[in-house]
């Protein structure tokens, strides 16, 4: 299937608090937010469609294309909610993903604690047979013994089985044919690491394939259950899926690979936010997107969101990198906090405010929600001071309830610290202002970026009631909210291209670089990324390689990115200038004097997406038409420390040009933008709220 202006397409993001939904009908966005429902999460899905389709004057039957997204993969690993898994392993690597490495992600915590690993050691099982490491057969594989672990596992009502032999990466012989074993005695998903993650370092690639085991019954039984419903009401159109690296993969491929949608729903708002900086010529841009559960900080330069082979899912300690499970796919790089509008606040032992990682989700809510819930939540501090309107939450749907936010925020917090409603809330949100103020300069020290210098794009249901806040904090003067930010994600999976990454790990040392070896080994990567985008395009692909290299020696390797093209024999001294160069962008010098310093070539990557025209262009105004307020309301003012007027604005009823002084509340269906008084907002071209710090340029 190709794109075109024709084409009906509906995005579905299900995040832990609401399912959004968005309907594109030729260019004109419908769209929606439901309650998750986590019994069912489908349902809200349907719910959604129905309510978008009606709006929009269609029948489910003329959607064309579902694109979705979802956290349930994520859920399930963070809550050890997956099948009974055992993993098949080499003989001496049954511990590897408990030993984990060396590093510790608490140098000085004398009682630390590692994360349980998720396949516990009783349904590890190890076999002989050894891979060395140039793929070479060292040791054959002991097909008698698997044939015994398959009668075990058998007997013991696994629900899935994860393969992970040493090398495999180089030679997945061993784990093909243990696979083929397996599958003639048990009829159930079996990963193996050569296909899921055929990456070097063994605990990273381990784990990952252990996840992708864990997960995939559920996610299996999900996906066929969604579409099923689907056809039933009525939309008979093909459902692809937003995988953690920005691309659209099929339902197939999502089954078997589940771990890849372990970060599709935050893909999805990166890839909303890289497009509204290219409709805007932005090259410098932070995207700040806060739904219910979290929020994500991410950079995106030069149009295109930064991406990773690794991330982390369930950070036990502090939020600490290499305290949770790694995850060796490609990823878009962000940073993540639990800081949402269903995020509980709390006191710590020293007295202290502090918020999440625990949500109260959909069921039960915050507590304003009048669903059963009794802990104070940041929606509950909003409500508060004023930045929410009880009565036009979520377009009236759900009225909120003051009287019930004021105890839950006073029992859990304010009476603790000997603080009135109004002083706690202001505090609870401080709090999860500075946190994310906080996470987004780490993110851009670590990639070597002043956070000062961007621009900020704020969606997600919570982020516009928090953007210019999070800007004075960050001394970021402009600060832009799409047209849809409430349900930003879901859109950015309209935006997504079919895409897929391919990775092998193949260890190439520039002086004995074989450029037909090569060659072949990029073919072979085209060739399997491709497949996949084909499954949902049949136009031009567009194709990009990088490789990761390093000095010898070095624990860790740059991304280097190559022209698309076959090595020639002047390949190696190509090589050698392109790493050096992106070297000394990395890290200020490149090394040099030092005779023999080898360098060598890691991994290799083969990205291929369909290509996308690019969004009609927009620039940024300042506004011509200050407006007069109609109505108004008290909101707490934190440059002020108290209650003070706001000016309360439609945001249907603003046009292009119209400029809105601060301070004021903009509301729409989804979200409200908040205009602190160190703020003027704007209307765009496109619809967009720019908010430009007052004295400053647009």
């Amino acid at each position: 299937m190709s794109f075109n202006k024709d084409t009906i397409r509906l995005g579905a993001d299900i995040g832990g608090t609401f399912t959004d939904i968005a309907l594109d009908l030729r260019g004109k966005i419908f769209s929606t937010k439901v309650l998750t429902n986590y019994s069912a999460p489908e349902q809200a899905i349907l719910d959604g469609i129905a309510i978008v389709a009606r709006d929009a004057g269609i029948s489910p039957a003329d959607i064309d294309i579902v694109i979705h997204g979802t956290t349930l993969a994520t859920n399930a690993l963070i809550e050890r909610r997956g099948a009974k898994t055992a993993l098949v392993t080499t003989e001496g690597f049954r511990d590897v993903i408990e030993m984990r490495t060396e590093n510790r992600f608490e140098q000085y915590d004398l009682n630390l604690q590692l994360p349980t690993p998720l396949i516990p050691r009783e349904h590890r099982f190890a076999v002989k047979g050894r891979i060395g490491a140039e793929g070479q057969e060292l040791q054959p594989l002991d097909e008698a013994a698997l044939e015994e672990i398959a009668d075990t596992i058998a007997a013991g009502g696994f629900g899935a089985i994860a393969i992970g032999f040493i090398h495999s990466y180089v030679n997945p012989s061993h784990e093909r044919r243990a696979r083929e074993i397996l599958r003639k005695k048990l009829n159930i998903p079996i990963s193996i690491s050569a296909e899921v993650s055929p990456q070097m370092r063994e605990f990273e690639r381990f784990n990952t394939v252990c996840a992708n085991a864990y997960v995939r019954p559920q996610m299996a039984t999900y996906l066929a259950r969604f579409e099923t419903r689907l056809k039933e009401l009525g939309a008979d159109c093909p459902i692809f899926m937003i995988h953690s690296g920005g691309g659209i993969i099929s339902v197939e491929t999502a089954s078997e690979f589940p771990v890849r949608l372990v970060e599709s729903g935050p893909a999805g708002g990166a890839i909303f936010a890289a497009d509204i900086a290219q409709r805007f010529g932005l090259d410098k841009v932070v995207s700040y997107d806060m739904g219910g559960t979290t929020a994500k900080i991410c950079l995106i330069e030069d149009y295109a969101p930064r991406t990773a082979r690794t991330f982390e899912v369930a950070r036990t300690y502090r939020f600490c990198k290499g305290s949770g499970m790694p995850i060796s796919i490609p990823v878009i790089e962000m940073i993540e906090i639990g800081a949402g509008g269903g995020s509980i606040a709390w006191v710590d032992a020293m007295g202290r405010i502090q918020t999440g990682p625990e949500s109260a989700g959909s069921e039960p809510g915050p507590a304003c929600y009048g669903r059963g819930g009794k802990r104070p939540a940041i929606t509950d501090a909003d409500l508060m001071l004023g930045k929410l309107d009880p009565h036009n939450f979520a377009g009236g749907a759900i009225t909120l309830d003051t009287s019930a936010a004021k105890e839950a925020i006073l029992n859990d917090v304010g009476e603790r610290l000997s603080l009135d409603a109004m002083s706690t809330a202001f505090g609870i949100c401080e709090v999860v202002d500075e946190n994310m103020a906080n996470a987004a300069r780490v993110h851009a020290v670590e990639n070597g970026k002043n956070i000062s210098d961007n621009i900020m794009i704020a969606f997600g249901g919570a982020a516009p009631l928090h953007a210019a806040r999070l800007c004075e904090k960050l001394s970021i003067d402009r600060c832009l909210v799409p047209q849809g930010a409430g349900v930003g994600s879901a859109i950015g999976f309209l935006k997504a291209p079919f895409g897929y990454e391919a990775v092998a790990s193949r260890l190439t040392r520039l002086s004995q670089f074989n450029a037909a070896e090569v060659n072949a080994l990029l073919d072979d990567l085209t060739a399997s990324a491709e497949r996949f985008v084909r499954a949902g395009t049949s136009g031009a692909i567009v194709r990009e390689i990088t490789a990761f290299m390093r000095y010898s020696g070095q624990g860790w390797e740059i991304p280097v990115p190559l022209p698309d093209e076959p090595f020639g024999d002047d390949a190696a001294g190509k090589l050698t200038d392109w790493f050096q160069t992106h070297y000394q962008r990395f890290f200020g010098r490149a090394i040099d004097g030092l005779d023999g310093l080898e360098i060598e070539v890691v991994t290799w990557s083969v990205k291929a997406r369909d290509n996308r025209p690019a969004p009609a262009h927009h620039e940024l105004c300042a506004g011509t038409t200050t407006l007069p307020a109609d109505l108004c309301r008290a909101v707490f003012d934190p440059a002020k420390g108290s209650l003070q007027t706001y000016a309360i604005f439609e945001r249907d009823a603003l046009s292009t040009g119209d400029r809105v002084s601060g301070p004021a509340v903009i509301v729409e269906r989804e979200t409200s933008t908040v205009v602190t008084t160190s703020f003027d907002a704007a209307i765009q071209s496109d619809g967009a709220i720019l908010l430009i710090r007052k004295g400053s340029q647009a």
